[in-house]
């Protein structure tokens, strides 16, 4: 087995499921979460168990209770949503998509029109697009790029959402920019470090195994990005699963070797299970193929970095793991 590395959590989702866990432990049950606050079956269910209620807008949550916005942002429209209710609002938003949300604030008062790339009903899509409404427009796909239109293509910036594949995005400002050469770049890259890592090391481990492996869910733009990636840098197949569990062990006839990787929303103890299963089915020596290094911690919300008593918590403000 070729293990990638790095794999599973981010510093986003790991701040975002630490946010919900803290709000519990501070607040107690009921804490209510818009979404999911991050995409795995697996995390939202072990939640649920904790005592957080998962609902799919502000208004099914009872008058002045707590809610967590999820990892991939809202838009200001859900939040004013949310104030009218008197909702205690956690905002535990990836910094990251915070920043773009920024970006695309900035981009609309300076009077550009902004061409976001990204995946039509994703839930960060639609947060950013939110910032801007009149201003943005989605180019889901390269081909996007070759019929979109604009009204002034010399007052025009692209933004992204962060989860996407790196090489398919840069294609698609390619032909953008093709069309509309005073294109404008965001002031710095908006797919998040974790993802592009990931698809890095993915991409070396695909070059050398026969069958790849991504553990995440369906509904994980990154994780889903990952089987792309790999098929497209020399993988024979790739799948992704949930969980050991979905493995079909007809994929590894004639396999000698399976990489594995997961997704960024994907808790390590999965892996591990994975690893576990494919080592009964034979595949028992275990090679990591490590690309980076990642050990940003994100701070807290600000409504967490005390406790009840008004005790600082030790990973309050973040930094270097």
């Amino acid at each position: 087995m070729l293990l990638a590395a790095p794999r599973g959590y981010c510093a986003g989702v790991d701040r975002a499921v630490v946010a919900v866990e803290k709000a519990l432990e501070r607040y107690g049950s009921p804490v209510y979460v818009r979404k999911q606050i991050v995409h795995n079956v697996h995390v939202v269910s072990r939640l649920e168990q904790q005592g957080a209620i998962f609902v799919d807008e502000v208004d099914a949550v009872p008058e002045g209770a707590h809610i967590v916005f999820s990892a991939h942002g809202v838009s200001p429209a859900v939040v004013q949503a949310a104030a009218d209710r008197g909702l205690r609002a956690i905002d535990a938003t990836c910094p990251l998509v915070t920043k773009v949300h920024r970006e695309a604030v900035r981009f609309a008062r300076d009077d550009y029109e902004i061409l976001l790339i990204g995946h039509r009903g994703h839930e960060e899509v639609e947060g950013t697009a939110g910032e801007a409404p009149d201003r943005i427009t989605l180019v889901g796909s390269p081909d996007e790029a070759d019929t979109v239109e604009v009204r002034d293509p010399d007052k025009l910036v692209w933004l992204s959402q962060t989860t996407l594949s790196v090489d398919e995005t840069m294609e698609t400002v390619r032909r953008l920019r093709a069309r509309f050469p005073n294109l404008a770049d965001p002031p710095s890259d908006d797919i998040c470090y974790a993802t592009q890592n990931r698809q890095v090391a993915i991409k070396k481990v695909a070059k050398q195994a026969d069958v790849v492996l991504v553990v995440g869910s369906a509904n994980s733009s990154n994780s889903v990005r990952l089987v792309e990636v790999a098929l497209e840098h020399g993988a024979a197949s790739a799948h992704r699963i949930d969980d050991a569990d979905e493995l079909d062990l007809a994929w590894l006839d004639g396999a000698t070797t399976v990489g594995v990787t997961s997704g960024a929303s994907v808790p390590e103890r999965l892996v591990s299970a994975l690893l576990d299963r494919l080592a009964a089915a034979g595949y028992g020596t275990v090679d990591e193929v490590r690309t980076a290094e990642e050990d940003l911690v994100f701070s807290l919300p600000r409504e967490l970095r005390r406790d009840a008593s008004g005790a600082r918590d030790p990973r309050a403000l973040g930094g270097r793991a």
